[in-house]
Parts: structure tokens; sequence; C-alpha cells
């Protein structure tokens, strides 16, 4: 699909093996997120290096930031945790258009933030297991948080039966919840302006600790949400190098194409970002996390052929990391074949599609020796 948009215009050969196309086009968050930011942070670097335009499309949702990349409209994304829903074909993505997506990761940025859970300072809850009968939100058509919110749960021994379920319309109607005492907690990434504002409020703001040391815990939110990883932060709302957060987050943004998103394009993708670093790294509090000495090489997503060449050749891709990635692209592999497969099938409506899609996914991945992760 971006082979069209290649083909379209002149491409420039710059810094030895480099090739890009005169214009690139990505999805990201909306104006003024720092996902946005970024990713105009990094068009600033290919335009003063390369005379490349970077345009970058703000999408409000997961889904439209992915139709312009399925429909070959833009190169990338620089999408959020989506990114492996849409892997799994679950949530959002189980509607017969959409189906497992053979997404591919080219680099992400991993700050010096956590994507934790706050509590409101006055509770003085400060872990997963104290928010037993608390009152815990549910954000309508935002499966990302709510997984999070249910690994977090998970991390306590606790469920959602377990605490008062308040439902919100939205992320910032979520954030305003706790700030006007609605609720006690709400997700987010520790350098969030939300954040900053539960921070100034009367009610003040805690992050959750998810101490590294205890395996349980840690072991029941991964089940929850694989794509987590112990981090401690250092940046944030009430938080500073002297008072961290130990907790746990994920990359945000992940820089991703598809299997068919062209080699070589990929390899000159991430040899530009990682060359010119620190060209960069400063003109946004996430930006750092770019780093190649930051990267989840071994991770829940697979790792695109163009990115993998460029990996290797800097000597930083090892057998565990191949094997790892391997094993992710017979994931994607398994659960492509199983979507054929059901939607060779005549159902009665969209809602037993969905329903029977969930159960041929989990027997299909099981079969095939895989974690199903949700059933």
């Amino acid at each position: 699909m971006s082979l069209v948009l290649l083909s379209a215009v002149a491409c420039v050969a710059e810094a030895g093996e480099v090739e890009l196309p005169k214009t690139l086009a990505w999805t990201a968050y909306n104006l003024g997120t720092t996902g946005y930011n970024q990713a105009v942070a990094i068009g600033k670097v290919l335009k003063d290096e390369y005379n490349v335009t970077l345009r970058v499309v703000p999408g409000k949702n997961d889904i439209s930031r992915l139709v312009p990349l399925v429909k070959g409209r833009v190169q990338f994304s620089a999408n959020g945790m989506a990114t492996y829903f849409a892997q799994e074909g679950v949530f959002q993505f189980e509607h017969e258009n959409w189906g497992p997506l053979k997404v591919r990761l080219v680099l992400s940025s991993n700050g010096d933030s956590n994507q934790s859970l706050a509590v409101a300072a006055d509770t003085g809850i400060t872990h997963p297991s104290e928010l037993k009968g608390r009152r815990v939100p549910y954000v309508r058509g935002a499966p990302a948080l709510n997984v999070a919110v249910e690994a977090f749960l998970a991390c306590g021994n606790l469920g959602w039966e377990d605490v008062k379920r308040v439902d919100f319309p939205g992320y910032n109607s979520m954030w305003n919840g706790i700030v006007n005492g609605h609720v006690d907690a709400a997700f987010a990434n520790t350098v969030s302006g939300p954040a900053r504002k539960l921070e100034a409020s009367p009610r003040g703001i805690k992050w959750l600790e998810i101490p590294h040391d205890d395996k349980g815990c840690i072991e029941r939110l991964l089940k929850i949400a694989p794509y987590f990883t112990l981090h401690v932060a250092t940046r944030g709302a009430g938080i500073t190098a002297e008072r961290p957060n130990v907790g746990v987050t994920y990359p945000y943004p992940l820089l991703i194409g598809l299997d068919s998103t062209d080699e070589t394009l990929v390899y000159s993708m991430i040899q530009v970002i990682h060359k010119h670093y620190d060209a960069f790294k400063n003109a946004d509090p996430g930006a750092i996390g770019w780093a190649m000495d930051r990267q989840p090489l071994s991770y829940v997503v697979p790792y695109h052929a163009g990115a993998v060449r460029y990996l290797k050749e800097i000597g930083v891709w090892s057998e565990a990391n191949e094997s790892n990635n391997q094993r992710l692209l017979e994931r994607q592999r398994v659960l492509s074949d199983a979507w054929t497969r059901h939607k060779q099938n005549e159902f009665s409506s969209g809602d037993v599609f969905q329903l029977t899609w969930r159960s041929s996914r989990v027997a299909a991945l099981e079969a095939a020796g895989f974690d199903p992760v949700w059933r």
C-alpha cells in the first residue's frame, strides 16, 4: 500500500543508504499531545537534514490513526498501545471490517515517565490492593485505558467486581471526575496535562507503586496487559528524581508500519531517528525516549524487516531478539489464518460474528501454543 505513495514522488539519497521520498506522512495523536510534538520534532530533522517534508496527520482515536495507514494514505503511524490490540484482532478490531493486522514496529519512545494509575492523594492509597471498595473509572470505548486499569487491579488481586465502577464518556471527563471527587483513581502518563491539574488541586496526586520485587503482582498485571514493562519514572506530576515512581510503563508513541511497508523506507526511517537523535531529543519531554539504548528489542509486537536490518548492522540485535521476533511473526500468521477461516462462515449478525471470533481466536492461538491473553 505504501508503495503507491513511494512511486508518486522522487526519492533522494542522503547519508549513504538513507533513501526517502520528498514527502512523508504519519498519523499521530491530537495536536498538542506529546506524541504529536515528538513527530513534529522528527519532522524538523527530516527537513533540515534531508529536505524531506513530514506531514503529521492528527487522529482523535485509534481507528482514525490506523485507517490511513491501512489505506496507504500515510507510510507510518506514531501510535499507542492499540497497536497491540490491532495485532490481536480484539476490542475495536474484532469488527468484520478489521480483524488482526500485521503491524510492524520501527522504533518507539521510552521516556522518563510511566504509564500509570494515579489516585487522589487524599485517599491515602499507595498500592493497587488498597483500591478494594473504591470508585474506579471505566471509560466507554477506550479499551487501552480500561485494560490498563484492570491490570493494576489484578496486581492487587482485585477485579472490577471488587470496586465501584464509575463510567465516563472520555479520557478528559475521567480526569475531571477525579479532580471533582467523583472517582478515586485515573490512568495516564505521569507527565500528562490532566495529571498536573490533579496535582495542583486540593486533592493532590499519588501514583500507585508497583514494587519490582513483587513477583506475584507483576505476573498478574502482565497476564492482563503483557505490553507493560518494569520502569522507574523520574518525571511527572508529583514525581522527581529524588521521589521517583517505581512502577510500570509501555512505549509511547510506537512508530509502526505494516508488513507491506517498503523495507528500504523503514531502514531509512530508523536510521534517521537513530543518527539524528541528539538534534531532537530535547524538543519534547518525551523525545529522550527514542534513544537506542532505551528500546525494548524483545517486545510484544514484531519489528519490521527493515528495522531488523539496521539493528543488526549497528550490532544491537541479538539471537534472543531474533527468536522473539520470529515467534511474534508466527503468532501473527496464526491470527491471520484464523481470521480468514472465520470470515468464510455466515453469521446472523455482527454481534454473533464478534462473539464467535473471540472463541475462534482463542482456539487457534492455544492450538499453536500461544497464550491468547484475552478470552
